[in-house]
């Protein structure tokens, strides 16, 4: 009779999914935190730009070639695709830039901004992998993928949709971009990213978006996608071709440097800030010459290596003081900042993953990052997402975002009618002030045990993944698809099946 009571109380204390949706995108209200005094970002910020001149960085695309020496860059040294940018040229581009812009949703109840003090959380991007507790570890699907789709839909503190967020490895590698974009546009109205893995990819993704949005597409950006530079120093044509395609589309983009230091960077934090900073910067300025106002994203994607086992290692210290400097150097410049995320080397949502993900996580707060990739899903350094690892990423954001409101200097915040009720050595249990804010004052997870041993023993002894994995599964009972309209549906994979029709295999 007691378990019964308990779990009707719990039932009845959850607050319901669908108030959840209407969290609203959170500001940062907090003080960011600054790791580096101005005199030191002014040194990174000048020497990255002597290096620019000095050494340069790979364009390895023609049409690109072409761009940058339409506009004065000089383009050459061994490889002949180095390209060497004036100082003073690359700041007059990236100024271009806007230091703020609003991404739209088919529903535009779900649009929202990036940059200022605004955070956006993306879920994870990439793997081919994916994991839940009951089948382990196996190739992702389109049945997974989906799945994400619907489960990122029902997380109110993931605003984004996303991108990739697995590989969808039964279905055909030269088509399966297009699978994912109608997964996310079918089975959530939120923002999403777009295919950045060709050009040609990326203009399926923008003549998509025309087809969803109709006249609302020339407004402002409907997706935000991420370009990968290949460090150190070094853009390559794939990237590059989509790169040229969102910017002329006046897509946001996400240029942003992968470094692990220690292999694709230096091994201290202001070597690897000064590389990012080439390379996000002379990324930004090609964007502005292929069209002025296209929004960028400073993007900074790092972790360390493990110089004994070669390995990536996330939620390090060296990456979190690069984390601060990066958004630092993005404030600098003007730019939005994209870093952070609830990374883990761990290989299953345990006590490692949950250490590594708030080291990683809770830098790219303090530091401010207003679009934040991986937030939520991460397993085994990016190889795998993981169903349980999505859920209680989820449940974490939650507390960061209430961190993220500072605080509470109002009349109720301050509590002085409560303050004044309570006699000494009394209690706050019944006061007015506390059931006026019960129900909101503390945030509150359904998926962390707070009850006594005696009563988490009677109750199965249910871990924090198990609670998770119950979750997920009664979520994907529980959905229920934003409506879509059936003639924009029809003519998005009319759309689709012609693409599949033409595309050709790559072997």
């Amino acid at each position: 009779m007691g378990r019964t009571r308990r779990t009707r109380r719990r039932e009845r204390n959850r607050q319901p999914d669908s108030t959840l949706l209407k969290v609203p995108q959170p500001i940062m209200k907090a003080p960011i935190y600054e790791l580096a005094d101005a005199q030191a970002v002014e040194q990174i910020h000048n020497t990255a730009l002597d290096l620019l001149e000095e050494i340069g960085i790979d364009f390895i695309d023609d049409k690109a070639v072409e761009i940058l020496k339409a506009h004065g860059v000089k383009v050459g040294g061994e490889t002949g695709y180095t390209a060497y940018f004036d100082r003073d040229m690359v700041m007059e581009y990236v100024a271009k830039a806007p230091s703020i812009y609003k991404q739209q949703a088919r529903n535009s109840e779900r649009n929202v901004m990036i940059g200022g003090r605004y955070a956006c959380f993306a879920p994870v991007y990439g793997p081919p992998f994916v994991r839940d507790r009951d089948r382990g570890r196996r190739e992702a699907t389109l049945e997974d993928f989906t799945n994400f789709v619907k489960l990122v839909y029902q997380m109110p503190y993931l605003h984004s949709s996303g991108g990739t967020l697995m590989e969808p490895m039964d279905e055909p590698n030269h088509t399966r971009h297009l699978d994912m974009l109608y997964a996310h546009i079918k089975y959530s109205d939120k923002p999403f990213m777009g295919s950045v893995t060709s050009a040609a990819n990326a203009q399926d993704s923008a003549e998509i978006c025309k087809l969803l949005l109709g006249d609302r597409y020339a407004e402002t950006a409907c997706m935000t996608s991420l370009i990968n530079v290949s460090s150190p120093r070094r853009y390559d044509d794939r990237m590059l071709g989509a790169l040229m395609v969102y910017a002329r589309e006046m897509q946001g983009m996400i240029i942003s440097p992968f470094l692990i230091s220690g292999a694709m960077g230096p091994v201290s934090v202001a070597g690897t800030a000064i590389q990012a900073h080439m390379e996000v910067l002379s990324g930004v300025a090609f964007a502005q010459m292929v069209q002025a106002g296209a929004p960028c994203i400073y993007g900074v994607f790092n972790a360390s290596i493990d110089l004994k086992s070669g390995a990536p290692v996330f939620g390090s210290a060296e990456a979190a003081a690069t984390t601060y400097v990066s958004g630092q150097m993005a404030r600098h410049v003007g730019l939005p900042y994209r870093s952070a995320g609830n990374f883990a080397s761990s290989k299953v949502a345990d006590t490692q993953a949950a250490y590594e993900s708030v080291m990683a996580m809770t830098p790219g707060i303090l530091a401010n990052a207003n679009f934040v990739l991986h937030a939520a899903g991460w397993l085994e350094g990016g190889l795998a997402s993981g169903y349980e690892k999505l859920v209680l990423d989820h449940e974490a954001l939650a507390y960061h975002c209430r961190f993220m409101e500072g605080l509470d200097m109002s009349d109720n915040g301050l509590a002085l009618d409560a303050l004044r009720e309570v006699a000494p050595g009394g209690h706050h249990l019944g006061t007015a002030h506390t059931m006026a804010n019960y129900r909101t004052a503390f945030v509150r997870s359904d998926m962390f045990d707070y009850n006594s041993y005696e009563q988490w023993l009677e109750e199965g002894e249910v871990t924090a993944e198990q609670q998770a994995n119950k979750k997920w599964k009664q979520m994907l009972k529980d959905y229920e698809a934003p409506a879509l309209d059936p003639a924009i549906d029809e003519a998005i994979q009319a759309y689709m099946t012609k693409r599949k029709s033409e595309i050709e295999p790559e072997y």
